[in-house]
């Protein structure tokens, strides 16, 4: 399991890595897919880290067909975030400083399944969220895309 602390600029004792993460809307794009962490029992949005060789939008396909068993196909930027203020620890002792790009994502194919990353998957919208454990800013990742302008960047 990993842990996530905040202080003042604690970002810059981790070592600088890139993730992505995607925004599946339903049909009338009032709710979106959320997958609940495996380790520490969080919601978010499907995502993960980039590897090397790999381009941003490949990262993010390829992880929503990891953690949810649909292929997708990346189709808009719709942010860029990092928190210079947030330090992802691992249980290895491996510390993280994360800028994050979200795309919003078209589901081709599959079913909406589970891994060995997550526990539980389901449809929410913005009021759901409310009332449950969102992982770090992923609900103000879903608030940007909502509104459908340019990217953010946060």
């Amino acid at each position: 399991m990993s842990q996530v602390l905040y202080g003042p600029r604690l970002g810059k004792e981790g070592q600088l890595r890139v993730g992505c993460s995607a925004v599946i809307f339903n049909e009338t794009r009032e709710k979106v897919l959320l997958t609940q962490r495996a380790d520490n029992g969080h919601w978010c949005l499907p995502g993960g880290h980039m590897e090397s060789g790999e381009s941003a939008s490949e990262a993010c396909e390829r992880e929503v067909l990891e953690e949810t068993g649909l292929t997708v196909r990346a189709t808009r930027l719709l942010g860029v975030y990092s928190n210079p203020n947030q330090l992802v620890i691992y249980k290895d002792g491996n510390k993280a400083f994360f800028v994050v790009l979200n795309f919003e994502v078209q589901a081709l194919e599959g079913e909406v399944g589970l891994s060995d990353e997550t526990t539980d998957v389901g449809w929410f919208t913005l009021k759901d969220m409310e009332s449950m454990p969102i992982h770090a800013n992923h609900k103000i990742r879903v608030e940007d895309a909502l509104r459908g302008g340019d990217a953010a960047m946060r």
